[in-house]
């Protein structure tokens, strides 16, 4: 399908314009295992003065987590997330005027993080690992970020059962299916924001492919978000650790504003900021803008 495109994202009180350059999100972990930055602003005022610096930097938008998602992660629970988060996000709400957003799979730590003032939910899940996720983001009228989250897409190309040409078709099968939970569940779709999940139960090929065609998601009708920063597709390529990836990052952050990706979640935010405004000059005079 297509539609006309948004011109901005709610988020609960703040709003956030679509048509004014790219979007930048900063990632704030406050965990002690993430890949890039674990551990390095687990108190409160190191987190709060880290929101400050991206805002600063230019993000529009801070991205709080209190578990790691990356690979061979283990689980630290509802109770503790809360525990990290919460109080974070009581303070930031406080000192930022850009809106917040919790980095969260589970319902409990997604109504806690809104409770306390956060105003989006980035699932990585896409709504399909916990039904009720949907229903405590409708109904505190939340903005979400929702990403595409099958293993089995790694699977099949693993087995030889899937073609590799059919990776988008799959990436938005699984997106579709999260479109139809969340108007089930009443979401307002004018609050949605997709994620095509680089990294996330996908072989290194897949990833390539779905960067080369991320310009084909906009048949979906929402913004798309993608969040490449220092991950392991970089390395796979430049045979780099992560506090080496950045170039790769900028590379990728350029692409995908050529496709006309809205939203960029990233841990260096200046220089995201700067790649992607350039990419955005270029592409503004020889393409609409989405």
């Amino acid at each position: 399908m297509t539609t006309t495109p948004a011109r901005e994202i709610r988020c609960r009180d703040r709003r956030l314009p679509l048509d004014q350059g790219p979007l930048i999100v900063g990632i704030l972990n406050l965990t002690d295992d993430s890949f890039f930055d674990g551990g390095q602003y687990n108190s409160l005022p190191a987190a709060v003065s880290h929101a400050r610096l991206l805002v600063a930097e230019g993000a529009s938008v801070i991205d709080i987590g209190g578990q790691s998602t990356r690979p061979g992660y283990t689980e630290v629970g509802p109770e503790e997330e809360i525990r990290r988060v919460v109080p974070v996000i009581r303070e930031l709400v406080r000192h930022v005027a850009a809106p917040l957003s919790i980095d969260t799979y589970h319902p409990a730590v997604a109504d806690a993080a809104l409770a306390a003032g956060a105003h989006m939910v980035n699932d990585v899940h896409g709504l399909q690992r916990d039904p009720a996720m949907a229903g405590v983001i409708a109904r505190y009228g939340a903005a979400a970020i929702l990403m595409h989250n099958d293993p089995a897409l790694r699977d099949a190309a693993a087995s030889g059962t899937a073609p590799t040409n059919d990776v988008m078709a799959h990436v938005k099968s699984f997106l579709s299916r999260t479109l139809a939970l969340a108007a089930t569940a009443g979401i307002d779709p004018r609050h949605i924001i997709l994620d095509p999940g680089i990294g996330f139960g996908k072989t290194q090929a897949q990833n390539l492919e779905i960067l080369a065609r991320l310009g084909e998601l906009h048949d979906l009708g929402h913004p798309l978000l993608l969040g490449i920063s220092r991950k392991s597709v970089i390395s796979h390529v430049l045979d780099l650790p992560a506090d080496e990836r950045l170039e790769g990052t900028l590379a990728l952050t350029a692409l995908a504003v050529a496709q006309g990706v809205q939203f960029h979640r990233v841990h260096d935010v200046r220089a995201n900021h700067r790649a992607a405004l350039m990419a955005a000059a270029v592409r503004k005079t020889t393409s609409p803008v989405r």
